[in-house]
């Protein structure tokens, strides 16, 4: 059975940093696309940031770009995704997620089949 578990979150001052942990069970995490997505209360889901399986090219929202990094650890079947300079706008409930591997990286919430169970981020001063 796939099995996605996030951890790392947490409360955090503003320009503070946390990073984030997806770790697989079940599957083989270097086989699939990943992707982190957040949900702040009231708003549609949205994709942060994805990598590609094969080549580790990655994809990330405007918002985020510059400031959060994606990365993979393939020998602990793990997922990352490092945030520095959190803004109060970055508060959210944080999810990965596993999709089969394709071009261009999909980052549509919809194009993705296996999800963890979330994360909560909270950036306040």
């Amino acid at each position: 059975q796939l099995h996605l578990v996030e951890s790392g979150g947490g409360l955090v001052q503003p320009g503070g940093s946390l990073r984030l942990s997806c770790a697989a069970s079940g599957f083989t995490l270097n086989y699939y696309d990943i992707g982190w997505f957040r949900q702040a209360p009231g708003k549609e889901r949205e994709g942060v940031s994805c990598i590609n399986n094969m080549d580790e090219s990655t994809y990330y929202s405007k918002s985020v770009k510059g400031r959060f990094t994606i990365s993979r650890d393939n020998a602990k079947n793990t997922v990352y995704l490092q945030m520095d300079s959190l803004k109060p706008e970055d508060t959210a409930v944080y999810y990965c997620a596993a999709t089969g591997a394709r071009s261009p990286i999909p980052h549509i919430p919809d194009e993705y089949d296996y999800w963890g169970q979330g994360t909560q981020v909270t950036v306040s001063a």
